[in-house]
């Protein structure tokens, strides 16, 4: 077994072993009582889709414990505990290690060098800490090369069927998340590795490079267990590491954003769709942002952005209700430096009372974290996933879940008049004042809006105009068939659009309607288009649900350039990959490579399991 294939045995073993920290203490759960609850009824059962049971006690617990968080089995597992996962994965599976990465994904030399200044940069969630998602000079790639741009390499994910991780580069070095929690630093020339790093749950965030002492830097990325890493960018060492929220529902989505040594790490949770499971006590997570010191991570200031929960009574399966709960923070922090303000955009409650702080936008002092000010656009909105169904945790007068998932954009530049751009699931774009505490300068639908609908994950704009494309999936619920997974079908017709509007009223300039899926397409193909966009000089780069990623002219909203990520890849390092549904974080384009993670099965999408670079010669 080589060095690599050591360290994930025993990350993996951390992994399964020493959970997050729950709330109470209690005794921990029967992976057998788990496996007869929530699995039996689908893998006791002879059906071509579900492997049986005697299948998964041959897998290793690892590839189980993938399936469950940020795999297949994700819909099924939304309504279980982190601890009762490990318990199932260690009752079914073995403790086969998995060798990890083969020597011959390595490059020859695995030496990373970063420098001061690097050249070119797409550093975390947008390349710089105001949010844009518009990247000029260090693009390197011109709107009249861009229907040239072919395949240069494709890396596969090994076990994964997600690939949901936005890459960071800085110059010719790449590192990206996964699936599996596997951080790997690689080549972005050759998509070689130079090493990897096993965390203790699923990778989706961007990560962000920061600078310490001695010219070395350090690897900021959270995972979707709640813990937060500093990690040797140049060596793959790990430096320190925070669990930033107890709840066992925690999880780190978004990007942190780094300013003057201090990272600014958002927490959310999928504690609302456990809401669906009547007997679970509903519900106890607020949203929160943490300040983290970079060069040791000491706890700074911990902002929590609604009350603590108290106990309000029983649901009609007599399972205990509290509230308030909820206010999660999806999106990256936006940084004013001149106010020393952090700009945080918010999701709904979970529970009543409601909070004055959901759906809204926010500014907290970076100093100490206190909410300097809050504008909330859409009050009242209590919702959590039992509503799907009108189950007993479902509060009565239920909102509409308008979340904010994307991060406020900040424009102050000269000549530019001070705004702060905002799309929410309601469909509609927001463009605020932050001189006068949010107050709404105007706002412009631009979609249906709903559930899975809107502005999902972030807007992109050059000061002129801003770019958003719609979600607005259309999905209806599979109860016919038990033994089917997927809790929803999507349809192949509905979703989509991309909108551009003027920064300075909202007017639209262009629209751009989505393209249905074709007959024959397979089964969680859609037209939606939830991912965030992508803006260089001339071109908007923007996904969908059909496994597209497309380039449009920004000035009038024409294809450029289309590929189809659906299909199978050969890999640069050996790995059986294949493309699927793009969801969450959009394209990245940096020194002339166009970056795409394809592959996302939650809400009934297509999986996938490749990181594809792209090249125009």
């Amino acid at each position: 077994m080589n060095r690599i294939a050591r360290v994930l045995v025993v990350a993996a073993a951390v992994c399964l072993a020493s959970p997050a920290p729950a709330q109470t203490v209690a005794a921990p759960p029967d992976g057998q009582t788990v496996y007869a609850a929530h699995c039996a009824q689908c893998h006791e059962q002879a059906n071509a889709r579900v492997p049986p049971r005697d299948a998964l006690q041959q897998m290793p617990s690892t590839r189980i414990m993938r399936a469950l968080d940020a795999g297949p089995m994700l819909a099924i597992a939304m309504t279980m505990n982190r601890d009762e996962r490990i318990a199932v994965a260690k009752y079914l599976g073995t403790d086969t290690a998995e060798s990890g990465p083969s020597a011959a994904a390595f490059c020859t030399d695995r030496s990373v060098r970063l420098a001061a200044t690097p050249k070119a940069a797409w550093n975390g969630w947008s390349p710089t800490t105001k949010n844009s998602r518009f990247e000029s000079a260090g693009a390197g790639l011109t709107a009249e090369r861009v229907p040239r741009l072919k395949l240069k390499w494709a890396f596969g994910f090994a076990g994964d069927v997600a690939a949901f991780a936005a890459p960071t580069v800085i110059d010719d070095q790449i590192f990206v998340g996964s699936a599996a929690g596997v951080v790997h630093a690689m080549r972005a020339e050759s998509g070689c590795l130079q090493w990897v790093f096993q965390a203790n749950g699923p990778v989706r965030a961007a990560m962000v490079v920061g600078p310490l002492e001695g010219g070395r830097h350090a690897l900021l990325f959270g995972d979707l267990a709640g813990w937060f890493y500093a990690v040797g960018a140049e060596t793959g060492e790990l430096l320190w590491k925070q669990h930033v929220e107890s709840h066992d529902s925690t999880r780190l989505t978004a990007a942190a954003v780094v300013h003057d040594g201090v990272a600014y790490v958002p927490v959310s949770s999928w504690e609302e769709a456990r809401a669906g499971d009547p007997t679970y006590a509903c519900c106890t997570f607020r949203g929160s942002v943490v300040a983290l010191r970079v060069r040791d991570g000491a706890q700074l200031w911990k902002t929590y952005l609604s009350d603590a929960p108290k106990e309000i009574g029983r649901n009609a399966s007599n399972a205990l209700r509290f509230g308030p709960s909820g206010v999660a923070v999806w999106a990256t922090p936006t940084v004013d430096a001149k106010r020393r303000l952090l700009y945080v955009t918010t999701g709904d409650d979970y529970t009543e009372p409601a909070s004055a702080t959901s759906d809204a936008v926010l500014a907290l002092d970076m100093r100490d974290g206190s909410i300097a000010w809050k504008k909330q656009i859409t009050a009242n909105d209590v919702y959590n996933g039992s509503c799907r169904s009108a189950a007993a945790n479902c509060p009565q007068g239920a909102g509409p879940d308008y979340d904010f998932g994307s991060s406020a954009i900040l424009l102050d530049g000269e000549g530019q008049r001070e705004l702060l751009l905002a799309g929410q699931k309601s469909g509609i774009v927001f463009a605020l004042d932050p001189r006068r505490r949010g107050e709404i300068v105007w706002q412009t639908r631009i979609g249906k809006g709903g559930t899975n609908g809107g502005v999902e994950w972030g807007m992109a704009t050059d000061g002129d105009v801003v770019y958003a494309s719609v979600s607005d999936v259309g999905r209806t619920r599979q109860d016919n068939n038990l033994l089917d997974p997927r809790r929803y079908a999507l349809d192949p017709a509905q979703g989509g659009g991309l909108t551009a509007l003027r920064v300075k009223d909202g007017t639209k300039v262009w629209y751009a309607a989505p393209q249905p899926c074709p007959a024959g397409a397979p089964a969680g193909c859609s037209p939606a288009q939830p991912g965030a966009v992508t803006l260089i000089p001339g071109v908007l780069f923007a996904t969908s649900y059909d496994g597209h990623v497309r380039a449009y002219a920004a000035a009038d909203g024409k294809v450029l350039w289309d590929y189809d990520t659906a299909r199978e890849f050969t890999t640069v390092n050996n790995v059986p990959a294949h493309g699927g549904s793009i969801d969450g974080p959009g394209p990245v384009v940096v020194n002339g490579l166009v970056l795409v993670n394809s592959g996302y099965p939650r809400n009934g999408g297509m999986p996938g399991n490749v990181l594809l670079a792209f090249g125009a010669d």
